[in-house]
């Protein structure tokens, strides 16, 4: 089943690069009484995803704080090293966006964002969305129709809609 507006994400555990190395993050700690932005994508240094996704929500991570956005989370199905590596090689880390893994696709898998593209090493990635997130239940919701667009999951359509 597919999240939809109104749904209540799942509780989830992801991973973060810690100073000791890798930390479980309970979603539902980073959700629970907060106004939180999610957006997943296919893949840390891939194409889009370093040049159009989350340079989007780098330009706009000031505006989402300004409408309360206690914080944005870049969500992929990579490994935290490279969720780290990444975050700091975009300067995405250095604008404020918190950049967690989901490895084995359990989060993405279970909110239905999940595909797979064998032919290019995508297995059980995920699709390419940006969500608003109140107190766990998405308000916002928008969902590319395919991996290698970036406009209705951009930061700036996002912002425009809160």
């Amino acid at each position: 089943m597919t999240i939809e507006k109104g749904d209540t994400l799942p509780d989830a555990t992801l991973l973060a690069m810690g100073d000791q190395g890798p930390e479980e993050v309970a979603l539902s700690d980073r959700l629970k009484g907060r106004k939180v932005v999610i957006f997943g994508l296919p893949g840390a240094y891939t194409g889009t995803c370093s040049t159009a996704h989350v340079p989007s929500f780098i330009r706009t991570r000031d505006g989402f704080a300004d409408k309360g956005v206690d914080e944005v989370i870049c969500l992929s199905v990579n490994d935290p090293f490279v969720m780290k590596a990444w975050g700091d090689d975009t300067g995405g880390a250095g604008a404020g966006i918190t950049f967690l893994a989901d490895p084995a696709s359990e989060f993405t898998s279970a909110i239905g964002m999940n595909f797979s593209a064998p032919p290019v090493g995508f297995i059980d990635r995920s699709k390419r969305y940006a969500m608003l997130v109140e107190d766990g239940k998405v308000s916002v919701l928008n969902a590319e129709d395919s991996p290698g667009e970036c406009e209705i999951s951009a930061g700036e359509t996002l912002l425009a809609q809160m």
